[in-house]
């Protein structure tokens, strides 16, 4: 296991974390795969990760994570608090919630974790978590009482992770990519002002869907070029804590090509980066449809299916009458996104 400096926190964290998911045992319907172990054996696989040298675990609140806070806290003190990071969040934006939850948080897990982040930021709530009594000023209060010893900002937004890049207030940013949906990643590392910031990065086997294409060892190798500084993998058994923590994972470099050129032997791939460019004059988000009709295709098609067929007739209606083309005018990658959402509009009928 190699380890890296998490930006200017001082923290020195593993290459590789532990993604708590797959072990919650709870009911969780917007997560499609979960192994549900016993308090016993959820211990061992974080003993197994730790052993392996894992050293940063990140996990939720109940209502997002079941009961994998109270499994990492059970965990946490048979193997010695001062040996491991602890990042926890919570999806609740205004201040008053966010200083609640942090709490009961410390009281599931036995202790107080290291990092605290506003969990799914998004282009609608962000002005809540970042205005004064927001979340985040919640967790700049809670930091100064020594609660916690570093703020941060979850989100799945490249201009979210931007305006946390800007704010003095948050230490650490925790966002997703992988080899295939890097367009967040690459905006990142162009960008200085994430220079200082703790980076995390999660989906980096985009939900799973990557396995099968790619081994785990090509998708965290591949990844590591980037600047983040630790890699989230979910784990729910030993032999996904082998497969994340146990093989060659060296540093290798995946063309944007190189990827949709592998996916294509199976079907034929939209090549979306998901950088978010695909600004819509009706607010839709593109990137999510083109992202789901490319999961559809990996092996999630119920979850993928459910999630499109949400909005899709909305959205089709709305392309078709669209005289604008903006968001074929802001892609980077030059897809013909109308023509794509009646691509994706048709499989769901």
């Amino acid at each position: 296991m190699r380890y890296r400096t998490l930006g200017n926190t001082g923290l020195t964290v593993s290459e590789i974390g532990f993604g708590t998911i797959p072990i919650l045992s709870g009911n969780v319907p917007v997560l499609p795969d979960y192994c549900s172990p016993a308090l016993p054996e959820a211990v061992d696989i974080l003993m197994h990760a730790y052993r392996l040298g894992c050293n940063f675990y990140d996990t939720a609140i109940p209502e997002e994570y079941g009961d994998a806070e109270y499994k990492l806290g059970v965990f946490a003190e048979k193997v010695g608090r001062e040996h491991i990071i602890i990042s926890d969040k919570a999806r609740f934006m205004d201040g008053n919630d966010m200083f609640r939850e942090v709490q009961r948080s410390a009281e599931n897990l036995g202790t107080a974790p290291d990092i605290y982040f506003v969990h799914q930021v998004d282009e609608k709530n962000q002005d809540e978590t970042f205005s004064r009594y927001g979340a985040l000023d919640a967790l700049c209060d809670l930091k100064k009482a020594g609660i916690i010893r570093y703020t941060g900002i979850a989100t799945h937004y490249y201009s979210v992770a931007e305006r946390a890049a800007a704010d003095s207030r948050v230490d650490v940013i925790q966002t997703s990519g992988n080899i295939m949906e890097r367009g967040i990643m690459d905006r990142i590392a162009e960008n200085d002002l994430f220079r200082g910031k703790g980076l995390i990065l999660n989906k980096v086997y985009a939900a799973g869907c990557l396995i099968g294409a790619f081994q785990p060892s090509e998708l965290i190798g591949g990844v590591l070029h980037w600047p983040f500084s630790c890699a989230l993998i979910g784990i729910g058994t030993m032999e996904q804590a082998d497969a994340a923590l146990k093989s060659d994972y060296a540093p290798q470099h995946f063309s944007f090509s190189d990827v949709t050129e592998r996916l294509a032997e199976s079907f034929a791939p939209i090549a979306c980066t998901r950088c978010q460019r695909c600004t819509c004059p009706q607010g839709y988000e593109v990137h999510i449809l083109l992202r789901q009709y490319n999961y559809y295709h990996l092996g999630k098609s119920y979850w993928a299916m459910k999630k499109l067929r949400m909005n899709i007739a909305e959205v089709y209606e709305s392309c078709r009458r669209c005289t604008d083309r903006r968001c074929m005018k802001t892609c980077p990658q030059k897809l013909r996104i109308p023509e794509l959402i009646e691509l994706i509009y048709n499989m769901t009928r």
